[in-house]
């Protein structure tokens, strides 16, 4: 496994993290046990990953804790989010940090965010309930302070771009993927910048692991006008395969390894997020993540052909 520093934080981070939430929610969501999830986040940690990211909204903060059982705590960065709600105060957040810590297992958590954040509500949440997060990290309960965004509602970045402005935030958590790389110029560069770590969440979607959903999203990104189709057949893909070409161009076995190198290898991020609830799923992911990265001319070509969009999720 690599590892990188997580930007101004200086936690050691592996460049793989376990997401445990998504549309599996480490295999829950699709009736798998809670076993079964234990299993693969303990795998994940055999394999090297040092960094679980959970939430409040994903109600996996107990597997998680299972899972971590008998690791020694340094050895494991926990990631977790606060669902923030419209009369939520400071005093609200320093509960809701305390039931992370009750659920978790734990006395401190390394990173707790602000989660599926919308720009409508940013003010009203750094003004009423950002304070409890100070009150928290003042506390020893919390390490460092994040907010992610809400990526289906906005693939733009508006509220993340709004979020750079200031100085409150040591990580952000972001989509950005093959189909949407929106996020290179809109919040990575300038995060950069100020040295925050950055998590990419959707880097993988069901428009990169399955061929019909990809050609039904590149048929809407054309039709819109966001992705040129004469460029692809340039490049030599069709709206009936669109990215075949891609996995031709390069020593990868799949398009989904070719997503996830394209964001491991991506400058000014530090964690890409895979959750599934198969083992073997799991072994294929983080044996993508870390390979190295692909030819330049083909992540060239990638960014040239989506460099307008910024409307989907590849979900």
């Amino acid at each position: 496994m690599d590892y990188t520093i997580l930007g101004r934080t200086g936690l050691t981070v592996s460049v793989a993290g376990v997401g445990t939430g998504g549309p599996s929610r480490v295999g829950l969501s699709g009736g798998g046990t809670e076993e079964n999830a234990v299993r693969v986040l303990r795998a994940a940690l055999e394999q090297g990953v040092t960094f679980i990211d959970t939430a409040e909204a994903y109600r996996t903060e107990e597997v998680v804790r299972r899972a971590i059982d008998g690791e020694p705590r340094e050895s494991v960065v926990i990631s977790t989010k606060i669902s923030p709600r419209e009369d939520m105060d400071e005093d609200a957040v320093v509960r809701a940090v305390d039931e992370r810590l009750r659920l978790l297992g734990t006395d401190y958590l390394d990173i707790c965010h602000f989660h599926a954040v919308i720009d409508a509500d940013y003010d009203r949440l750094v003004e009423r309930a950002y304070p409890g997060l100070l009150l928290a990290r003042e506390a020893g309960k919390v390490r460092f302070l994040g907010i992610t965004e809400r990526f289906n509602a906005d693939p733009g970045h508006e509220m993340l771009a709004r979020a750079l402005d200031g100085d409150l935030w040591d990580v952000f958590m972001v989509g950005f993927n093959v189909l949407n790389q929106s996020a290179r110029q809109r919040v990575l560069a300038r995060a950069a910048e100020k040295g925050i770590g950055v998590l990419v969440m959707f880097a993988v979607r069901l428009a990169l692991s399955r061929r019909d959903r990809l050609v039904e999203v590149v048929g809407e990104l054309i039709g819109r006008g966001e992705l040129d189709a004469d460029l692809l057949r340039r490049m030599g893909g069709s709206p009936d395969d669109p990215l075949g070409w891609v996995v031709n161009e390069t020593d990868a076995a799949t398009l989904v390894e070719v997503a996830y190198r394209l964001v491991r290898h991506e400058p000014g991020v530090h964690v890409t997020l895979s959750g599934t609830g198969s083992l073997e799923h799991l072994n294929e992911n983080l044996a993508s993540l870390q390979k190295p990265p692909l030819d330049p001319s083909v992540v060239q070509k990638l960014e040239r052909l989506f460099a307008r969009v910024d409307s989907v999720t590849a979900q």
